[in-house]
């Protein structure tokens, strides 16, 4: 894959004249207009609220085409990783740009097995918070302290120390969210087990008990497994960007991730899951359900149907597709069939599909109606929702992040505004005023 190439130039007529910048064209997408001499040139900024119109970086590792409902992880489409790949093999993918050998595989995985266990002092970190303290806020500390434990990985210059760190972050993340599920339980903590595969090793972390072995359901397992996939990276969405940005000011890695968390817990991000699901459970039972539609379509009406629709794809959710199979999946591995919140989802997902005003408007389920549906089956209550998101979207926070720390034109975030106070004033004394 070769580097962006200036293709063409676009002209912007200002009122200090006419200028010209050079057009970059990516391999896929839409090509960009090279601006970062605007203001040397011009003495003016754009403007551009949430970024929206603005290609912060070059990046070789996610590419989602939101028109054609199309995520591609280092070229590879989504499903296809999510059906015949497992999380171990996407993230070496994601961090190193080819799947690996088996040789490779091999050598990563017992790296990330070897690297699950957590500084014992650590656990004093749980018993700090309150017992019914939400996982991310726990996540947001602990993530945040490693650095305070594990020094020799912390220099970004250092290519050697950025693959420990990353590798560390990657198999600890596990550990560290099972553990903020324990203790919001009250039950005692549960060590990994280096015989269990990354997904099967979490599970076992967050159901067995010291007093009654705990057998992991492969289907189970293997439907979280793709759970996490679906989740590794997705572009320069909010989070991954706040890696980025913290990152860009020299910030260890173990501060930079736990900076993507904090983003990531916001309820339009990372908490749209557990929104979805608190919205089931506003509507209670199957027979409600035509009330809410018509809510939903009330322009006037605040109520909106959580968990449809996506501010990038405006077609189909590529993850949405294989979540509803899993989530289908594992409700008949769990034999459920007389949950009432399921029921609604259930009823809910039928009427969204042939309904001709989600129809036409591509308000589809998205991946975290079907994800919320799913988590809440296999045990996990709505707080741990944005914690197992951030669990596996590790892999690509680590993934940008190295990128970006290579990429010689990357240099501190810096973004600009348009200022719309007062001019200069003069100070008076309190008595004058």
């Amino acid at each position: 894959m070769n580097k962006t190439e200036k293709v063409q130039v676009a002209k912007v007529d200002t009122t200090s004249g006419e200028y010209e910048f050079h057009v970059l064209d990516g391999t896929l997408g839409p090509s960009v207009i090279d601006i970062s001499s605007l203001y040397g040139d011009t003495g003016q900024f754009t403007y551009d609220p949430g970024f929206t119109s603005t290609a912060s970086c070059e990046s070789k590792i996610t590419y989602i085409d939101g028109e054609k409902g199309i995520l591609l992880y280092r070229g590879y489409p989504i499903d296809q990783l999510a059906e015949q790949s497992n999380f171990i093999e996407t993230a070496y993918l994601l961090l190193n740009g080819e799947l690996p050998s088996l040789n490779d595989y091999e050598e990563f995985e017992r790296a990330i097995t070897n690297h699950t266990m957590v500084h014992e002092q650590l656990r004093n970190f749980y018993y700090g918070f309150r017992s019914d303290a939400h996982p991310m806020a726990i996540m947001c500390g602990v993530v945040g302290a490693l650095s305070a434990f594990y020094h020799d990985s912390t220099d970004i210059n250092d290519p050697y120390q950025r693959m420990v760190a990353g590798r560390r972050l990657i198999a600890k993340m596990p550990t560290i969210a099972a553990m903020a599920f324990k203790f919001s339980l009250g039950q005692p903590f549960v060590y990994p087990d280096n015989e269990l595969d990354y997904t099967a090793n979490f599970l076992n972390m967050c159901f067995a008990l010291p007093a009654l072995k705990h057998k992991v359901s492969p289907t189970l397992a293997r439907a979280l497994d793709k759970i996490f996939i679906l989740h590794a990276d997705h572009e320069q969405n909010a989070s991954t960007s706040t890696v980025r940005l913290a990152s860009s000011s020299g910030a260890n890695p173990f501060a930079a991730i736990a900076a993507g968390i904090a983003c990531l817990w916001g309820p339009a991000h990372g908490g749209a899951n557990e929104a979805a699901l608190n919205m089931l459970m506003e509507i209670g039972t199957a027979d409600k359900i035509p009330e809410f539609i018509k809510r939903a379509k009330d322009k006037n009406d605040p109520f909106r149907l959580m968990g449809f629709g996506h501010r990038v794809y405006k077609n189909y959710d590529p993850r949405a597709k294989v979540m509803q199979q899993t989530c289908h999946e594992v409700l008949a591995e769990l034999g459920i069939k007389d949950d009432p919140l399921l029921e609604v989802a259930l009823e809910l997902e039928k009427i969204a599909l042939n309904d001709d005003y989600f129809v036409e408007k591509q308000l589809y389920p998205n991946i975290d109606f079907y994800s919320g549906i799913t988590l809440k089956a296999m045990g996990f209550p709505t707080t741990m929702f944005t914690a197992l998101f951030a669990l596996a979207r590790t892999v690509g926070w680590v993934a940008q992040w190295n990128e970006m720390i290579e990429d010689p034109s990357q240099r501190i975030g810096r973004p600009r505004q348009l200022y719309t106070g007062y001019a200069e004033r003069t100070y008076k004394k309190r008595s004058e005023r």
